[in-house]
């Protein structure tokens, strides 16, 4: 079978676009290897309809569901590879799933936050410990707060934070240079600075953050944290060899009208492209991106030949 289309990441923007093109009647498959940022988020607060919160991992379930529902198949594996053939494009599988083949392709795969692997993160993540300082500014808002970090990374948390609350300490965990006058700025906006190794994550059975505790063995109490380490990965280099347009870290550049990239039949939305990390926008992009890959294979189907 040569799908109609192939959507490679099946997070938020990979779904909402599932959904939509299943609502056209397009033959769609999904290629999710099953982690990524919204699997490890517990709780998003600033989506419409959702005013206690929801978790990536409902909100992928769901849309799985109502996209399943449409016809949509998904399939969990990892696309290593895509290319161009005469009647479209391939992607090759990791799992040993070999090549499939597709009239267009949605890159939807998104980026993954970098975080040392320390006892304890992992649970508070997206319920106490954030990500985006715009999406979840707010819930740190009077509350003592540490920045998990590293050099000017963890700075630039910390000093963006301040919006919010001046009860901020920043730990440069992988002690990292930080300029003499990004320093001077932490010491102006009352930022408390520690350049330590954090050993360990402290945290109730709900994942409700507590503060650190530290290679030397102090405690850094705290109510929330945020991480920002740097370095995050921007998962496009599947799409190296189709010559798609890439910005110098990786995100994929696209025509802000149609999410096209600059290979015609390459589409991208969500994180992965130039971006502004944040879950209803990636919904938004996905659906935008179906909407004229939709016209993109009405287009291919008046060209084809009529059979008797």
């Amino acid at each position: 079978m040569v799908y109609d289309c192939i959507i490679v990441g099946g997070g938020i923007a990979g779904l909402q676009a599932s959904i939509q093109l299943g609502r056209y009647g397009h033959r769609v498959l999904v290629v999710d290897k099953g982690r990524g940022r919204s699997t490890l988020c517990r709780s998003y607060h600033n989506i419409l309809g959702w005013p206690e919160g929801v978790s990536g991992q409902e909100l992928r379930r769901l849309g799985q569901m109502q996209a399943s529902l449409l016809g949509a198949e998904f399939r969990t594996d990892e696309v290593i590879a895509a290319a161009k053939r005469e009647d479209g494009f391939e992607v090759a599988l990791a799992g040993g799933g070999g090549v499939l083949p597709a009239r267009t392709l949605l890159a939807a795969t998104g980026i993954m936050d970098r975080f040392p692997p320390l006892p304890g993160i992992e649970a508070c993540l997206g319920s106490s410990i954030y990500v985006c300082p715009d999406c979840d500014g707010y819930e740190v808002k009077g509350k003592r707060t540490i920045v998990l970090g590293s050099g000017e990374s963890g700075s630039g948390m910390a000093l963006t934070l301040r919006y919010w609350t001046d009860r901020i300490v920043y730990v440069n965990h992988e002690k990292k240079a930080i300029g003499s006058g990004r320093l001077e700025q932490l010491k102006e906006k009352g930022i408390a600075y520690e350049e330590a190794e954090i050993a360990e994550v402290l945290a109730d059975g709900d994942g409700s953050f507590r503060g650190l505790r530290l290679a030397d063995g102090r405690m850094v109490e705290g109510e929330r944290g945020f991480i920002a380490f740097g370095g995050n990965a921007v998962h496009s280099d599947w799409l190296t060899a189709l010559g798609v347009e890439r910005l110098e870290n990786k995100h994929i550049v696209t025509d802000p009208r149609s999410k096209q990239t600059s290979v015609p039949g390459v589409w991208a939305a969500g994180d992965v492209g130039v971006h502004a990390e944040q879950v209803t926008i990636a919904m938004g992009e996905g659906a935008q991106a179906a909407i004229w890959i939709h016209k993109s294979l009405m287009k291919l189907a008046a060209k084809e030949p009529v059979h008797a």
